[in-house]
């Protein structure tokens, strides 16, 4: 581990795990203050802003993005918070690397809109991309956290609705089971340096709202993901997410998918968000970029 991704968790472990946040607000004002440390994307980077059947979204393209070449991005933030500003320097280095036009919605969030609404944007801004003249051979789906949970259920609806799937997905981190039965949970409780696991049962109770935690499009780790296209699964050795990205592997490959899981030793949660400072994240960006640009039609 770089003596900057050390620095990195020490940091992280200093701003979020000083005390619990009790409530959505403050939930909100704490993810909220990593706005002001995100640099903006360089200035050559183009940046268009979207409604795509009624989903605001923002689209970023480089100078090395093709024209017919797609990623939908969907954010984290525990279902709870995140907008598409937290990630300006993320998205840009998604599209340069993957050589795509990178879409990052800004879908609605719990308790004000609770599941599946989510889900419901997810699945109109993939609709609307596809009627626009997207070719789904040729876009990725992607996200990380409660997004790349949302990767995996989004999956799902459109299989079930008799989409055409993306060519290939990419989850990091992802929180796959909102039953909170991971047993990572509680072995990397202490480990973890920037998720609490004692604040996973407010998030998941505000997106729920009363439904079975198991209801597979809300914690795809209980759906059937046969017929799912290749699939990149990245998670730190840490994280109290690790088994949803073990276990969801796991499902896959028993329902006969092509997945690679990734776990990065000691890397903190969403550590690729970290480009700019950690050589580990610009590494995991480059293969990323690679797996992508591998699995989606030339």
């Amino acid at each position: 581990m770089s003596l900057r991704a050390k620095l990195v968790r020490l940091g992280l472990r200093l701003f979020f795990k000083r005390g619990t946040a009790r409530d959505i607000q403050a939930v909100r004002r704490r993810i909220a203050r990593l706005g002001h440390l995100v640099p903006s994307a360089p200035p050559q980077t183009e940046v268009q802003h979207l409604d795509l059947d009624g989903v605001k979204a923002v689209r970023v393209a480089t100078r090395e993005s093709r024209d017919d070449r797609h990623v939908l991005y969907l954010h984290g933030g525990g279902h709870v918070a995140g907008a598409p500003v937290l990630y300006r320097d993320f998205i840009w280095r998604i599209a340069a690397a993957t050589r795509a036009r990178v879409t990052i919605i800004d879908h609605r969030l719990a308790p004000e809109h609770p599941f599946p609404a989510a889900l419901d944007d997810a699945v109109a801004t993939y609709r609307a991309m596809l009627t626009d003249g997207v070719d789904p051979r040729r876009l990725a789906i992607m996200g990380e956290s409660a997004g790349g949970g949302l990767v995996f259920s989004t999956l799902l609806a459109l299989r079930d609705q008799g989409m055409r799937l993306p060519a290939a997905a990419v989850a990091l981190s992802p929180w796959t089971d909102l039953a909170l039965t991971g047993e990572s949970l509680r072995r990397n409780a202490k480990a973890d340096p920037m998720l609490r696991a004692d604040e996973a049962p407010l998030m998941a109770g505000y997106y729920l709202s009363g439904i079975d935690p198991r209801t597979p499009y809300a914690s795809p780790l209980y759906g059937d993901p046969t017929g799912f296209p290749p699939t990149l699964i990245q998670v730190g050795s840490d994280e109290i997410l690790l088994d949803d990205s073990v276990r969801m592997a796991e499902r896959m490959r028993a329902a006969g998918c092509r997945v690679e899981l990734e776990i990065g030793k000691g890397m903190p949660h969403a550590w690729q968000l970290w480009a700019r400072i950690m050589p580990e994240a610009r590494a995991a960006i480059a293969r990323i970029g690679a797996f992508v640009q591998s699995n989606v039609q030339a």
